[in-house]
């Protein structure tokens, strides 16, 4: 019976050693490029010289809300050893008496053009201009989202030869709805594409309340408009979880409210390298999209009914949030269910893995730069109160990876 039971544990001990394990890791190595000790960040984008900047909504971690005291700062650049400093400069991050007006009811978006509210997102174009966007809300302290009122929501371009400001495009409330949520952006700035010649903007509206949609920005004359609003393609699908590190991803939209599925609308954006194609996700869904751009320039009276009929799904690519667009002409995307990045090549219309490592939880944005290096924040989000049971799960600090492009891939330039 003994020399039995030893033949079964040996037995045992030879199956568990031979059976097939998920190493958890895959493609190139992931390097530490910044620890944020302090305020949460969304945002990264990188010069060509490699200056890195950063955003820290408030629109999304009540930590980073501003109340006109304390010091806070919705951008940043990343100046090396863990340290920040506000950017373009400290004042310009600390709008009169904060970033919510008290004096309406309910509380709202400080209204001021001049002063960024709540930026979601920071990006630079191919003349290395760095374009703030602000969707002008950010939380009260018991984690309401406040709407935005005119004023908030806009466009802000900065020259990096002085850090000054050279542009400001407001958003009328026909295209920043007050629950809109201004979530990412991508340029164009090839002359033809446009009358004016100045390039178009392109922007997602993550909006978990309002409309979702893309707005066009033409970056000459500052007009813009909305193409797709609201269409199920732009919009979180219906009793959708993400899934994290093994654990379903329930949200609570707001103090006092029921807990739902992600409602989460167009987020990641990226453009083909050609410029011909227009690329999105939904963060409350698992289908990579795109459409013609040249379907969400045209303003002509027909022009949704054929911008709708222009949408085409070109299959799953996980649960995303940023996505980002190489020389090699793949399109990058996030996959928080799988600890990592996928990549699509429009050429054969596959997604592989890109990398993966246990580190990664949420990746939120990233940024191709001129160096051959990929660069994203992984953030945490998914641990954020706003998802349940409701606590704040995060662990600081919060971190920027950079992974090694394939084939000697950069940074794409549409001018």
């Amino acid at each position: 019976m003994f020399s039995h039971l030893i033949a079964l544990a040996s037995f045992a001990l030879v199956s568990t050693s031979e059976v097939i394990t998920d190493r958890g890791v895959a493609g190139p190595p992931l390097e530490l490029v910044h620890l944020y000790n302090d305020q949460w960040p969304t945002g990264i984008t990188v010069s060509r010289d490699g200056r890195m900047f950063s955003n820290y909504p408030p629109g999304l971690d009540t930590n980073n809300t501003n109340d006109g005291s304390n010091g806070k700062y919705t951008v940043a650049e990343l100046i090396g050893n863990g340290s920040e400093r506000p950017y373009p400069n400290a004042e310009i991050n600390n709008p009169p008496g904060g970033s919510i007006n008290y004096s309406t009811y309910p509380p709202s978006g400080a209204n001021y053009q001049n002063y960024l509210i709540g930026v979601q997102s920071v990006v630079l174009d191919p003349l290395d201009r760095l374009w703030i966007l602000d969707t002008g809300r950010a939380l009260t302290p018991n984690g309401t989202l406040v709407p935005g009122s005119y004023g908030g929501p806009k466009l802000v371009g900065v020259t990096l030869s002085n850090d000054s400001v050279i542009r400001t495009i407001v958003f009328p409330p026909t295209v920043a709805y007050a629950t809109s949520y201004l979530n990412d952006i991508r340029f164009d700035l090839r002359p033809h594409i446009t009358s004016s010649g100045g390039g178009v903007a392109y922007i997602t509206d993550s909006s978990s309340e309002g409309r979702n949609g893309i707005i066009i920005v033409d970056l000459g004359t500052g007009e813009s408009w909305r193409h797709l609003d609201g269409i199920p393609e732009v919009r979180g699908e219906r009793g959708f979880a993400p899934y994290v590190w093994g654990v379903p991803l329930y949200y609570i939209p707001g103090p006092g409210q029921p807990v739902s599925y992600a409602p989460l609308g167009s987020d990641g954006i990226a453009i083909s390298l050609d410029g011909e194609e227009l690329y999105w996700g939904p963060v409350g869904g698992r289908y990579l999209y795109s459409i013609p751009t040249a379907r969400l320039r045209d303003r002509s009276p027909v022009s949704e009914t054929l911008a709708q009929a222009a949408v085409m799904n070109r299959g799953q690519r996980g649960v995303s949030d940023g996505f980002e667009t190489d020389t090699n002409g793949f399109i990058y995307a996030g996959n928080m269910e799988q600890n990592g990045i996928l990549l699509y090549n429009p050429a054969n219309g596959t997604t592989t893995t890109f990398v993966r490592d246990p580190r990664i939880n949420w990746v939120d944005t990233m940024s191709v730069a001129s160096d051959g290096y990929l660069y994203f924040t992984v953030n945490q989000l998914c641990f954020t109160s706003g998802f349940y049971p409701g606590t704040d799960r995060r662990q600081r600090p919060f971190a920027l990876f950079r992974a090694k492009l394939p084939d000697d891939g950069t940074r794409a330039s549409l001018q």
